[in-house]
């Protein structure tokens, strides 16, 4: 298993976990909220399609950017070669705001949009099929918060931004009414 392979395979194991976490809630259950200021499970779920969405389509539009010279192959960065973990405290506050592009809009079932970002998984499959394992350090598009990031990051991204969501839902289900 080359590394692209195994960061598409700890993207899998996250969301199998995030899908597991929400799975046997009813829509009552996932509709829910402690106060006015949080997200409900089904707006989380919503939130992750629409960023889990953009951030694939992002990455396979500047992969075929840079391999047909449109967009250049490196770039300086002071968080080159860094775990997103890293670069995630370095660049973002303690509550961030989401950017509008993914923010949740739609509303719907949780049952639609867990199905929907189950999905993605075969998308991001087949991108990672698509990436080189010498091309997963050139430089993807820039993350809304973080800034540039290269594809290595952007994938290490999706795993952490599942695991993130996934502490809250769970943080959600122990504050749930019985």
């Amino acid at each position: 298993m080359n590394t692209v392979q195994k960061l598409i395979q700890d993207v899998a194991i996250a969301r199998t976990s995030y899908l597991d976490n929400i799975s046997g809630l009813t829509e009552i259950q996932a509709g829910w909220k402690p106060d006015p200021d949080s997200w409900t499970i089904v707006e989380i779920t919503e939130h992750l399609f629409w960023a889990e969405q953009g951030g694939i389509l992002g990455m396979w539009k500047t992969l075929h950017a840079v391999r047909n010279g449109s967009m250049v192959r490196t770039y300086d960065s002071i968080h080159k070669d860094m775990p997103i973990e890293q670069v995630v405290d370095l660049t973002w506050q303690p509550k961030e705001k989401v950017p509008a592009v993914a923010a949740p809009r739609l509303g719907g079932t949780l049952s639609f949009w867990r199905s929907s970002l189950s999905s993605l998984q075969e998308v991001l499959s087949a991108f990672g099929e698509d990436l080189q394992d010498d091309e997963r350090r050139l430089q993807a598009h820039p993350h809304p918060i973080s800034g540039p990031l290269d594809f290595q990051q952007r994938i290490e991204f999706l795993r952490f931004h599942l695991n993130r969501h996934n502490g809250q839902v769970s943080d959600l289900l122990t504050k749930m009414p019985h």
